[in-house]
């Protein structure tokens, strides 16, 4: 069914699209060492001024082929976009600057992930029932990863630009519940967005299809065949795509697609990056990655 932009989703639609906001809050930045599985492992740390100090929410952002935590929240930038909200904003560094998906590589990425998270917590920072998880390329991967095997342990999840891996695929089942956004590019040269061969560094196996990603979440959040589908209005004329948001009805926590039609292998709102000179696709002008991703959250369990 193809729905109007009305009521909530034209606030989300405003924010997603407000290019060019500046926050106003100050906010405290370093990086942040832990050991984790015998090897240190490190993460860009972004906190906002507070009235006073208390444990909050907290998003961890798992960078793709931008290579470490401070290269994609320059990029991405979702502490700035959250401006004077008492958020926590995580990106963790790969090793060699590439995530690790082999099958016991990726249990060390989950671990350092899952020690990271308990360090915020121990250091009372983090609040235990606002944990967020996302990813971008091979960052998606593993933040799906997650979302499938440790649903218990976050509020919400997301996928940008990544499609679950089949074995993955077969193997999901959610403990809960959990709020889940995928977005994906239906031209992607990387991630075919109706499944196939991945072509990532860290990843050449196959993926299943958008639909397939989706489906293990709207499976245990109760979810209806019903898609409701909102076309994005089209800001940019010359970006060679459009966006148009799908969500099945009845589902017990939200599950969203943002499908980027025409669009390839990078973020909304974001510069287009390259892979060793070879394109990626087209980057959409529409909306902006980071607003879009902050909203989705707010509708869970709220930040």
């Amino acid at each position: 069914m193809r729905v109007s932009v009305t009521g909530v989703w034209r606030l989300a639609l405003a924010a997603a699209m407000a290019f060019g906001a500046t926050g106003t809050a100050s906010a405290a930045s370093g990086r942040l060492s832990i050991q984790s599985s015998g090897v240190k492992r490190t993460a860009y740390v972004i906190e906002h001024a507070r009235l006073k100090r208390a444990r909050r929410p907290v998003i961890v952002f798992l960078h793709g082929q931008s290579g470490s935590g401070v290269r994609v929240r320059d990029r991405i930038g979702l502490d700035r976009a959250l401006k004077s909200r008492s958020v926590v904003v995580v990106y963790p560094d790969a090793l060699g600057g590439k995530w690790d998906l082999s099958d016991t590589g990726s249990a060390r990425e989950l671990k350092f992930v899952r020690d990271l998270i308990a360090k915020l917590e121990s250091d009372g920072i983090a609040d235990r029932k606002k944990i967020y998880i996302a990813g971008g390329g091979p960052g998606g991967i593993l933040a799906m990863r997650l979302a499938c095997g440790q649903a218990n342990d976050f509020a919400g999840a997301a996928s940008l630009i990544a499609l679950m891996p089949t074995a993955d695929a077969a193997a999901c089942k959610p403990a809960r519940p959990i709020p889940f956004l995928l977005l994906a590019g239906t031209a992607d040269p990387k991630v075919p967005y109706g499944g196939g061969k991945a072509d990532l560094p860290e990843f050449k196996g196959d993926v299943v299809s958008a639909a397939a990603t989706l489906a293990p979440f709207m499976a245990i959040a109760g979810c209806s065949d019903k898609m409701s589908k909102v076309d994005v209005p089209d800001r940019d004329k010359n970006d060679g795509s459009r966006v148009q948001l799908e969500f099945p009805a009845g589902c017990k926590a939200p599950v969203e697609l943002v499908r980027i039609d025409g669009g390839g292998h990078t973020l909304p709102g974001m510069r287009p990056i390259s892979d060793r000179g070879q394109p990626v696709g087209a980057r959409n002008g529409d909306i902006d990655a980071a607003r879009l991703l902050i909203h989705f959250f707010l509708k869970g369990r709220g930040i």
